[in-house]
């Protein structure tokens, strides 16, 4: 063990630090495989005390530090890569749900607590944390905020940013910030929570939230949804926010060959119409109301027929049809593994834009790679597209893969034009930072790079990360 490894035992106890290479694998290695990482060791502190020491002692001795969540993260903002000379920061211990504010639907709970455990504790209160991703039993509520998380529920809820009142968080000097305010009203100088909601560990270590809590829904309806092109789903999306009977919370968009890729390879899964369409819409309403709230939706869905903006439906009849339903889109990306390699592209445009950006953007890759396999799926409701594009059947995988970035380049270009983002929910990390420069504001860079040197100007905080060096 290094000198600086056995200061740190000091603090947090020999046990909580990992130096066996076997053990390191899992917090050295992201689950696509893009990025591997060596690491001097890992520390797993248990409270924001412990965590403020550590980065009080990695100031004092030049030591580097990548915080990490539940190492779920598509960027690689939680792999350390500088040749071993880091120490990884798990905060997986900080795992304790403070408390639980009915009256003022809010709940303060420590960064190590797993995105399935806080929305447990939510309805264990009787009240709604809509946060809602696929990897929500691994991912934690730290790793969430640092990375600006945003999942299925953001058309009605907003994504992490807009579900959090207050932040207590370990500056890269050590200090402690104890923002855990449980205000909606707070108008005392700069809202400092969003400096570090998004910054993915560069500016300071989140080890507590405020979240913000709602009522339970006392009903949801959940539709499977056959539409003939984007355009339909755009205008099913817009009639849906106004006319489907209760609160629009989850629009989402799927093309029929990533439907084929779930049906092939995911077990338990079965179509739920009775002929394919081009693409496939999953629609959820919720209400405060049981009463009528299926039969309003069903009202909605005929009149939607009727005008051939959806093709078929299914309407889920209980919860296990519904489970069925979201089976089908959260296990889109997941099985695109099994058809070899794919290039990503985590990408948002205005919602109007949206078909647009589909039809050029699948008609530029097909034109760069004969016989790829776009399946862009995601969020319509809020613009968000994951634009992943399978490589042709039987192509040789690390070829198409070394293609990566000038698909990118082509995608992105579009996505700019369309004044769209190249980063819609999963950050910037490792993975994007040399793309910044030519899709942010040069002024919007400065300022970055500003507020880095201010709070972290020794780059004791995951360096390498977000900001490349100018």
């Amino acid at each position: 063990m290094s000198a600086i490894l056995d200061r740190m035992a000091g603090i947090v106890g020999a046990k909580n630090i990992v130096t066996d290479a076997d053990a390191m694998v899992p917090y050295l290695k992201e689950w696509r495989d893009l990025f591997r990482g060596k690491a001097q060791g890992i520390v797993r502190p248990g409270s924001t005390a412990e965590v403020a020491e550590l980065v009080k002692l990695a100031a004092e001795t030049g030591t580097t530090l990548v915080p990490q969540g539940g190492n779920t993260g598509l960027v690689g903002g939680q792999i350390p890569i500088a040749e071993g000379r880091e120490i990884i920061l798990s905060l997986q211990r900080l795992d304790k749900v403070r408390a639980v504010d009915t009256d003022g639907d809010t709940m303060i709970v420590e960064a190590g607590v797993t995105l399935k455990r806080a929305q447990d504790a939510a309805e264990a209160a009787g009240r709604l944390f809509p946060l809602s991703l696929a990897s929500e039993g691994s991912c934690t509520i730290g790793g969430n905020l640092s990375t600006n998380a945003g999942g299925t529920a953001v058309l009605a809820y907003g994504n992490a940013r807009e579900l959090c009142l207050g932040l207590e968080v370990v500056l890269p000097d050590g200090r402690i910030w104890n923002g855990l305010r449980q205000l909606r009203k707070d108008n005392t100088g700069y809202d400092l929570k969003d400096l570090f909601i998004g910054a993915e560990g560069t500016l300071g270590i989140i080890t507590a939230a405020v979240l913000k809590l709602f009522p339970l829904p006392a009903a949801r309806a959940t539709a499977f949804l056959a539409v003939p092109d984007p355009e339909a789903a755009l205008a099913l999306l817009n009639a849906a926010k106004a006319g489907a009977g209760g609160t629009l919370t989850t629009f989402e968009l799927m093309p029929r060959i990533g439907l084929d890729f779930v049906l092939r390879h995911a077990s338990g899964t079965r179509d739920p119409l009775s002929e394919p369409s081009p693409w496939y819409v999953l629609m959820e309403v919720s209400a405060q109301s049981a009463a009528g709230l299926d039969e309003h939706v069903e009202a909605f869905l005929g009149d939607a027929l009727e005008k051939g903006i959806v093709t078929d439906a299914a309407l889920a009849g209980s919860l296990t049809q519904r489970a069925d339903f979201w089976k089908l889109r959260e296990m889109m990306s997941e099985v695109q593994t099994y058809e070899g390699g794919s290039i990503k592209h985590d990408v948002s445009v205005p919602v109007h834009a949206q078909p647009e950006f589909l039809k050029r953007a699948i008609a530029v890759v097909e034109a760069m790679v004969p016989g790829c396999r776009p399946v862009p799926f995601g969020h319509l409701g809020d613009g968000n597209i994951h634009f992943n594009v399978s490589q042709p059947v039987g192509a040789d995988k690390a070829a198409y893969l070394a293609g990566w970035s000038e698909m990118n380049e082509a995608v992105h270009a579009i996505v700019t034009e369309l004044h769209g983002s190249i980063s819609a929910e999963h950050g910037i990390g490792r993975l994007k930072r040399d793309l910044l420069p030519g899709v942010k504001d040069p002024v919007e860079l400065d300022l970055m790079r500003a507020i880095k040197q201010t709070l972290d100007p020794r780059g004791v905080l995951n360096p390498g990360a977000m900001l490349a060096a100018k």
